[in-house]
């Protein structure tokens, strides 16, 4: 870390008031509450780490514009912002290393088709790249290292493609899609028929489209469809280790956790948001504004917003209610068998009723 800062112009780095300490103080770098040092910002982005604005070794915290004084620490600068994680992400950019420079150009290494349609003074393709014929790469396109694309796909501008990852044959990308490395973009749909007792493989012929402003996780997994378009609509952020199965299509700006899996020709609508290890049937319909926590199961159509929980996915009060009952059951067994002894011994007339 770098670039030290007078408290005064982090404040406007941050679009925030200085509310407590010294505007000439500098600041030398950034951390998080429990682990900033002197000389450091922090910031309070949830309300649960409230006891560590406390305890906490910072010089100054990008903190709620309603948060009372004392729930602070005592002398330490606290400035105001409407909101402290998206603020905070200024003074990331102002102390963290400086973002990699797009250098345009062509590594010498890097294999491109001779029918690639792109202008190699506005791309950026990294060594050891592959880009089949028939390809057709949006200005201010990255490619970097070893990143595979197939045959016919159309990549719009300023999209960046991390090392390692694949976009297979006729898959569209709209324009600012991220890939990062592992990901694997139209792999074939998992189709199989039994045949005389031997699985027989169903033709995946169909592609995936990914609208502008995408972001897709390491090693996630988008499978092409069995005909027509696997579709990840606009804005939607992807975490890694997701599999999205054939003929699956997200509506606009969905987030997507860790783990999940969603199996074939689901639809789901706009803003709806997994967590980690959800599991979603097959041909199901889920409604736009619906929220899933983590390790929910959904084994039927979901079209009312509001948050779920539980296997299989109920609303969240219901649901919780029901992931709290088997904790139950050692107790409620222990009372049975008082109760059977007690029966026991009534029936032997060995005490009175």
């Amino acid at each position: 870390m770098s670039n030290s800062i007078t408290l005064q112009k982090l404040a406007e780095l941050v679009g925030g008031t200085l509310a407590e300490g010294t505007p000439e103080s500098v600041i030398t770098g950034l951390n998080s509450l429990m682990e900033a040092m002197e000389g450091e910002v922090t910031f309070l982005g949830n309300a649960r780490y409230l006891p560590s604005l406390k305890t906490t070794r910072a010089t100054a915290a990008l903190v709620p514009e309603d948060l009372a004084t004392e729930e602070a620490r005592e002398g330490i600068a606290l400035i105001r912002v409407k909101n402290p994680t998206l603020a905070f992400s200024h003074a990331i950019r102002h102390f963290g290393p400086p973002a990699v420079e797009f250098v345009p150009g062509v590594h010498a290494t890097a294999t491109v088709a001779a029918d690639v349609v792109y202008d190699a003074n506005k791309v950026c393709i990294g060594p050891h790249a592959v880009i089949e014929g028939g390809v057709e790469l949006g200005e201010g396109c990255t490619i970097h290292a070893g990143a595979y694309i197939g045959r016919g796909v159309k990549v719009g501008a300023g999209c960046v493609i991390h090392a390692n990852a694949v976009v297979k044959e006729f898959c569209v990308l709209g324009k600012r899609v991220i890939l990062h490395s592992g990901s694997v973009i139209g792999s074939d749909g998992f189709g199989y028929e039994m045949v005389q007792g031997r699985h027989q493989k169903i033709d995946q012929v169909g592609i995936v489209q990914i609208d502008d402003d995408v972001e897709i996780g390491s090693c996630t997994t988008i499978d092409r469809a069995r005909f027509g378009r696997t579709w990840i609509g606009e804005g939607c952020k992807i975490d890694n280790l997701v599999q999205i199965g054939h003929n699956c299509t997200l509506g606009k700006h969905c987030i997507i956790v860790s783990q999940t899996g969603i199996s074939g020709s689901t639809r789901l609508g706009n803003y709806v948001t997994m967590g980690g290890q959800v599991g979603v049937a097959g041909h199901l319909e889920i409604g736009d504004k619906t929220m899933f926590l983590a390790k929910s199961g959904i084994t039927k159509n979901i079209p009312e917003p509001g948050a779920y929980t539980g296997y299989p996915a109920r609303p969240l009060m219901e649901g919780r209610k029901m992931l709290s009952l088997p904790a139950k059951i050692p107790d409620l067994l222990e009372r049975v068998r008082t109760l059977e002894k007690k029966l026991a011994a009534l029936e032997a007339g060995t005490v009175q009723a």
